[in-house]
């Protein structure tokens, strides 16, 4: 038997050389049950971005670019997951309920479908919303003053009556409207309503068709013979839009849609949500439920003002001349 100092020291090391291991062990545990993914405590965030179109896209890079300038950047405090099911609705309802039994601690859905989706999967965890036109009508909120449950955002409820306006203010001798929008989306039936409305207003006969998906929207656009065309916040309808104005270029149709990218790419004008500001505004509500604020209780974002965009080229190409005074009142111009 050993009787050395250093030998009789054996079993005590031994059972340090354990306890420290223990404690090891219980503190990484400690971390990865605070809701975090990895050793250090990372809060997980899930984008589902519905369909890549302008707008949608602005709102996620505003979220990402704001939650970064808050001090959440991807891969320090948060892992960032972004998905995109480009409009199919089968994928949409795989990549919610992924997100859904991945524990994610925030989820934030761009455009209706998407936030339906989430709402629909997701019961337990902060659901915010962006690019939602009616979030009420939807079913997403109780309110938008209190939206009662694990779901609020921001709502791009567009000035559709101006929007209307702006098509006289174009083109005085229009006296047919036409609107192509998809049937599946919630947002696009509200906006088609309110344009009605204000199409009456403005002695405008308003004639539509539904589409189900953006391969349809070149002859369903084709179908209309009218004197201008409407495009709300319809996400099949603008992640295809180049079809619709092709047509319209035909016809010599003067197109009025209802945000800044897609006057961008050939609309004439529009009154338009600051979408990348939407992002950002929901960037800073994430950060307040990080907190430890509830969603329940912070009402739903909108926006009262709008940015006036003109395209001069592309109104030529549909037969129309912008008026100067037009032109002179636009924040943004193509």
């Amino acid at each position: 038997m050993c009787r050395t100092p250093n030998c009789m020291k054996g079993p005590q090391v031994l059972k340090t050389a354990k306890l420290l291991t223990s404690m090891a062990a219980a503190a990484a545990l400690l971390l990865t049950g605070c809701g975090g993914s990895g050793s250090n405590a990372q809060l997980k965030v899930g984008i589902i971005n519905y369909v890549s179109h302008t707008a949608l896209d602005a709102v996620q890079k505003g979220f990402i670019d704001g939650l970064a300038e808050a001090g959440y950047k991807d891969q320090e405090k948060i892992a960032l997951e972004i998905q995109n099911p480009q409009a199919d609705q089968s994928t949409l309802g795989a990549i919610a309920t992924q997100y859904g039994q991945d524990g994610k601690d925030l989820v934030l859905a761009i455009a209706t479908p998407a936030a339906q989706a989430a709402a629909q999967a997701i019961t337990d965890k902060p659901v915010l919303f962006g690019a939602v036109t009616d979030p009420v009508g939807a079913g997403l909120v109780a309110s938008l003053e209190a939206p009662g449950g694990n779901v609020t955002g921001a709502s791009d409820l567009n000035p559709v009556e101006n929007q209307i306006k702006l098509i006289k203010e174009i083109k005085p001798e229009a006296k047919t409207l036409g609107v192509v929008y998809a049937s599946g989306e919630a947002n696009s039936e509200v906006q088609v309503k309110a344009a009605e409305e204000a199409a009456v207003a403005q002695g405008l006969e308003i004639k539509k068709t539904a589409i189900v998906n953006s391969s349809e929207i070149q002859q369903a656009a084709e179908s209309l013979e009218v004197d201008a065309f409407y495009v709300p916040t319809d996400n099949v309808v603008v992640s295809g839009l180049e079809g619709l104005i092709q047509v319209a270029e035909t016809k010599g149709a003067v197109v009025v849609a209802s945000d800044e990218g897609s006057v961008q790419r050939g609309s004439a004008a529009s009154y338009t949500v600051n979408y990348e500001k939407q992002g950002r505004d929901l960037a800073a509500m994430a950060v307040k439920i990080f907190e430890g604020a509830k969603p329940a209780d912070l009402p739903v974002g909108t926006q009262d003002s709008f940015d006036l965009c003109v395209n001069e080229a592309a109104a030529t190409r549909q037969g129309a001349t912008l008026p100067v005074a037009l032109v002179e009142r636009a924040i943004k111009k193509f």
